[in-house]
């Protein structure tokens, strides 16, 4: 005879999404600007890719870099927009199982890839700024293959264990997920099995794969900005601390956001503000970082100017 559990567990093909539940009439604007910043966001990395690759001064490892995160870009907010806007229509959504993992997975693999992607690029400015007699044998087109290549691999194999072990768990009945997208803790709270496990692998698969490459990234902004303040000249500082200006706003911006919103006591009471601020990570900070890339950035600015006329 069965187990009741497992009857349960085979009962559940898809999850709900209940999104931002009732938003007492504002659904349809707030589907509009989300809609509008969605569209923005894909447009403003799409313009970035045109430039850099139109552009023959910007075909600079920095740049090759940049190329690559803003198509990262595009596919984490693919991955989490278009069914964030459809649980403002819609206050349950349905999600089939397989979905849901594919989801969990490439937004996971997303942001691992975007944290190493931040890791090398904070690397090549350590490069050019602290050793620029080296930069062009250490940075140069194989090089960059391999740092490029490394972040996309090492991203996409992160959290395969993660996800295997989440999607293994039992769940039984109850299958409603109170977020608009597949996220980690809103589908462990759903199993009715022990969850240890997945946890611990959790915390060493973010200790690895978001704090390792911070460290390296603030290691990196360290020895930067302290070859930066050795400058004699202050047009000099200002010259190289302009070419990493950009990048350190993003950083400071991306990690600022996860700090925030993982680094939030998780208690029932506050799930609708964690909520509202996984906001800022999802949708806030890719729909700014094309903005910060084209408008603190001289050259990426001089090239668009180009492209246009």
């Amino acid at each position: 005879m069965a187990n009741p559990e497992e009857e349960n567990m085979t009962q559940i093909t898809e999850f709900i999404l209940l999104g931002f539940g009732d938003l007492h009439g504002l659904q349809f604007l707030l589907f509009g600007v989300f809609l509008v910043i969605y569209v923005m966001t894909l447009m403003g990395n799409i313009v970035i890719l045109i430039v850099v690759s139109a552009d023959h001064s910007l075909h600079t490892p920095m740049y090759f870099f940049l190329g690559h995160f803003s198509f990262l870009e595009i596919g984490y907010t693919t991955t989490i927009e278009p069914m964030m806007l459809r649980t403002l229509l819609s206050a349950h959504v349905p999600i089939s199982f397989p979905s849901c993992a594919c989801q969990f997975y490439f937004f996971a693999a997303l942001v691992a890839t975007e944290c190493f992607f931040l890791a090398v690029m904070s690397y090549d400015r350590y490069i050019a700024i602290c050793n620029p007699l080296y930069y062009s044998s250490i940075i140069d087109y194989w090089g960059c293959l391999q740092l490029a290549g490394a972040s996309w691999v090492a991203g996409f194999l992160a959290p395969i264990l993660l996800m295997v072990l989440i999607f293994r768990l039992t769940f039984c009945a109850a299958n409603e997920i109170d977020h608009f997208f597949c996220d980690l803790k809103p589908i462990m709270k759903l199993a009715c099995t022990d969850t240890h496990v997945a946890e611990i692998t959790s915390f060493i698969c973010t200790f690895l794969f978001a704090a390792g490459p911070f460290m390296l990234t603030l290691t990196s902004y360290t020895y930067i900005i302290s070859t930066i303040l050795r400058i004699p000249s202050t047009t000099g500082k200002q010259r190289a601390f302009s070419t990493c200006s950009s990048h350190l706003t993003v950083v400071s911006l991306y990690y600022g956001m996860l700090g925030i919103v993982y680094g939030f006591p998780s208690e029932p009471q506050h799930e609708d503000l964690l909520k509202s601020l996984s906001l800022l990570y999802t949708v806030l900070t890719p729909a700014l970082n094309p903005i910060i890339y084209t408008l603190r950035n001289k050259d990426v600015k001089v090239a668009l100017r180009k492209l246009v006329q």
